[in-house]
């Protein structure tokens, strides 16, 4: 993209939150005509709304106006899915549709490092940021993980690393978006309600991470994951795998309960997988992936090994809260899919009592029948699909209804016995009870902190 082509364009921002409010004041950095609309309203936008009228950007709160369709470029934020009606809209009109993460690639003089995935994302960016910075090497997190892409672009050089996390959301609107390697961890179901309950659509969405990688370009991919194999054979760039269930000539396994690599002809031994301090079959694909991620950036064995005994992995993610009588309570919040679940299951081997549900996205709860029927000795269901819940493991195991967080986590205490987890996976989005999953996460270590 030539972006002196910015110059008085007429441009479009969907949504004021953190990531359109940033690349709004990217663009207008440039001298865009920037005009921001969000259906939001103007209570819940307080903050960008400030940030904006001190920009001196135009903008509209609870709505979309038909000025938003006045413009030669529209450019949607993380959060804005691809369906919406103002996008569709857009289109219709024949009026380009980007992402915030490919106008931000733009401007951007570093090589890049991209994961995607249905699960363990935050986890993987954010422990390579860890290696990276046990390494003593330059770099940034930043994209869904919290910090906007936009809002630090125009402070990188060729000497630093962006490690974006990249939702399915901000990859279906790239063009030339090319990361200089890719991650695809895993393609499980999620989002089903905005891919028309399509499996194939929302794989093809996520094997957008490496559509522009060329042969110099590294590709690193989950071999034990079915539909990432389907899609990768798609990739024009060097492929590196990880896998648990097989040795391979190129790329990260598991061999005599060491996490090894291969990678150019040589093998490294990392780390014995059970020194990672982050627990789960889950965490030991991410750790893979990341040190996979290290290797090819030049960090050395001994600094990975280092990084991976120490890193605590991330808020809301399996993250532990406190112990009381002799029950271990985890905040799980951003579980926020099935398979999420099935992973975070699999985590522990103590009985669980398990608060499951909230804004359901089209779940198929089959798949965890036989690990709760195993493991699960209690389900508190919560939020707009407790009934749901409740018909899909009914028989299985208790199952009790809360009608708020409070309420849910009284009642897990009341079920929980000496030796037991009480874990908050929810499966679900949160937004009904909840501004977001960060939200619902620290409601809930509140009220277990206050027990």
């Amino acid at each position: 993209m030539n972006i002196t082509l910015l110059h008085r364009k007429k441009i479009s921002v969907i949504g004021a939150a953190r990531s359109g409010v940033a690349v709004a004041q990217l663009l207008r950095s440039q001298g865009a005509n920037v005009f921001v609309s969000d259906s939001s309203s103007a209570e819940k936008l307080q903050s960008s709304i400030s940030n904006l009228q001190s920009e001196k950007i135009e903008f509209e709160v609870g709505k979309h106006s038909d000025h938003v369709y006045n413009c030669e470029l529209m450019v949607i934020s993380p959060g804005v899915p691809s369906n919406a009606l103002v996008v569709l809209e857009a289109q219709k009109r024949s009026i380009k549709v980007v992402s915030e993460l490919e106008v931000s690639s733009w401007f951007c003089r570093s090589p890049i490092v991209a994961i995607t995935g249905s699960n363990g994302k935050t986890t993987t960016a954010t422990l390579i940021g860890r290696i990276l910075d046990h390494a003593k090497k330059k770099h940034v997190v930043a994209g869904n993980i919290g910090t906007a892409f936009s809002s630090i672009v125009l402070e990188l050089d060729e000497t630093d690393v962006a490690v974006l996390e990249v939702s399915s959301f901000q990859l279906d609107h790239i063009g030339v978006f090319r990361p200089k390697i890719s991650i695809l961890l895993n393609i499980t179901p999620d989002h089903m309600d905005r891919y028309d309950h399509s499996m194939e659509k929302y794989a093809a969405s996520k094997a957008r991470i490496f559509k522009n990688q060329r042969s110099d370009d590294v590709l690193i991919y989950n071999a034990d994951d079915e539909w990432t194999n389907r899609v990768v054979s798609q990739a024009q760039s060097r492929k590196v795998a990880f896998s648990i269930q097989q040795k391979l000539n190129e790329g990260a396994f598991v061999e005599n309960e060491k996490l090894v690599t291969s990678l150019g002809g040589v093998k490294t031994e990392i780390i014995d997988i059970n020194q990672i301090f982050i627990k789960g079959i889950h965490n030991l694909y991410n750790s893979m992936a990341a040190a996979l991620a290290g290797q090819l950036l030049g960090v050395e064995a001994d600094s990975l090994q280092s990084t991976l005994k120490t890193f605590e992995g991330v808020e809301h993610r399996l993250e532990f809260v406190r112990e009381l009588n002799s029950v271990r309570y985890y905040n799980d919040s951003k579980a926020t899919n099935v398979d999420s679940v099935w992973y975070a299951l699999q985590a522990f081997k103590e009985p669980i009592v398990l608060l499951l549900g909230g804004r359901d996205k089209g779940n198929d709860y089959s798949r965890l029948a036989k690990l709760v029927k195993k493991q699960v000795k209690a389900i508190v269901a919560i939020g707009e699909s407790a009934d749901k819940v409740e018909q899909a493991f009914r028989g299985t195991s208790a199952i009790t209804k809360a009608a708020s967080m409070d309420e849910a986590v009284s009642t897990a205490r009341s079920l929980a016995q000496s030796g037991d987890v009480v874990l908050l996976s929810p499966a679900c989005a949160s937004f009904d009870w909840f501004k977001n999953y960060e939200h619902r996460g620290q409601v809930f270590k509140e009220l277990v902190k206050n027990l």
